[in-house]
């Protein structure tokens, strides 16, 4: 009985494929919306999955217990200019407030840092506006990465706001070509400051603001000659001593700051702590509506494509209404001839459905390569777009299907 349902579906599909040869043109526009819905959603997994283990890799660089001060945390960026009343009542985090965190026992470090974004000149040749972060030498520690030339701030340049510039590496190159960099005077941002160091950042190392680190200065040197925004790029990292769960840090640091700001028990806290989870849990929301928002779109294209291979099945059973009559005429049951464009149907969208998955891998990978994201084709998604492409063949093939099952076999060997 086996083998009978497994030629019986050989045999319907040989049918199938054949009548896609012979229509060629009008099965190719008919796949077309199946494909584009597989492609757009597979070339969007790709880019998510690429973005999202990017920044898992630079969570783990920080270090699982790291986390940072802010003054408000938002998941998108407040107008400093004019932000919310509650925002607005908020003092500016400071140095002082850094030192205040760094001196716990149950801190490891702690910092103030700030960013601003600015280009970076020498001679003629600049770069792009790029990330320019006032910290000190703790910034590897926190970012990762690791200085390859030259060293780290002095104490004194650091307490002086010296204007010295470690950049990375790759920048340097570009702007100073066979030239060594150490000891000759950039531009940062408008101001002549000495290159003392070369930082090379971590592999595809994620920075929140959404561009790449070109310069660390000194904090107080960006503090002192640049505009900072206080409200979204002004913060404290801090990490704990090992040992120290980021709780425990975490509830010692709140009643420092707290103590500091002389905020009485009744006050809501004037700052917010962020870990490294709470980042991920808001770039996986702002991932999830964009996803969806490319499925809606892709279940657009699909329920387009759908429509077409519903049409097409219907011209095809028109076309084929004498073949449907001999077949019944040999033997074949309703079951039989519904299984039939049951099978063409769910083949034209699976080899739609293929198609897609190849776009849209392809594209994914130009994309990811583009914009220098390690990504890994979603393998557990291709599968579902598999199945989806096929069962929209099936939903679809349905009334197709049941008219020819039900045509009436002397009726249909009348057929011209």
């Amino acid at each position: 009985m086996r083998l009978g349902v497994f030629e019986q579906y050989r045999e319907n599909l040989g049918i199938a494929m054949e009548t896609l040869r012979v229509a060629k043109l009008r099965s190719a526009l008919t796949i077309l919306g199946v494909v584009i819905g597989v492609a757009t959603v597979m070339t969007m997994a790709s880019l998510v999955e690429g973005l999202r283990a990017q920044i898992i890799r630079t969570v783990e660089i920080a270090g699982p217990t790291t986390f940072y001060v802010l003054k408000v945390y938002s998941s998108s960026p407040i107008n400093p200019d004019n932000p919310p009343a509650y925002v607005r009542i908020r003092p500016d985090l400071t140095p002082e407030e850094a030192d205040v965190v760094r001196r716990l026992p149950e801190v490891k470090y702690a910092a103030i840092w700030a960013q601003v974004l600015g280009r970076i000149s020498y001679e003629g040749e600049r770069s792009q506006p790029t990330a320019i972060f006032g910290a000190d030498a703790g910034f590897i520690e926190v970012q990762g990465g690791e200085l390859v030339e030259g060293r780290w701030f002095t104490r004194s340049e650091l307490t002086g706001g010296t204007n010295v510039v470690v950049i990375q590496e790759a920048l340097a190159r570009r702007l100073f070509g066979r030239i060594n960099p150490i000891g000759k005077t950039v531009s940062v941002g408008g101001r002549p400051t000495e290159v003392i160091g070369l930082y090379q950042p971590p592999e595809n190392i994620f920075a929140p603001q959404g561009s790449e680190t070109g310069a660390i200065v000194p904090y107080r040197m960006l503090d002192t000659q640049f505009r900072i925004d206080r409200t979204n790029a002004l913060w404290i990292p801090v990490k704990p001593r090992d040992g120290i769960t980021v709780e425990v840090a975490q509830e010692a640091v709140t009643v420092a700051l707290r103590e500091h700001r002389r905020l009485r028990p009744s006050q809501r806290n004037s700052f917010d702590l962020v870990t490294s989870d709470q980042i991920l849990d808001v770039f996986n929301q702002l991932t999830g509506v964009f996803f969806v928002v490319m499925i809606v779109l892709a279940s657009v294209a699909l329920l387009v494509g759908g429509i077409g291979v519903m049409a097409i099945m219907m011209v095809s059973v028109t076309d084929r209404t004498r073949e449907i009559g001999v077949r019944k005429a040999l033997g074949a049951t309703r079951g039989d001839i519904l299984v039939q464009f049951l099978i063409e149907a769910s083949t034209l969208t699976g080899i739609g459905g293929v198609i897609g998955i190849v776009v849209g891998l392809g594209a994914g990978q130009l994309l990811t390569l583009a914009l220098d994201i390690d990504a890994t084709p979603p393998l557990g998604l291709t599968a579902i777009a598999v199945v989806v492409s096929v069962a929209i063949g099936v939903v679809f093939g349905v009334l197709p299907a049941q008219r020819a099952a039900r045509l009436d076999p002397i009726e249909a060997l009348r057929h011209e």
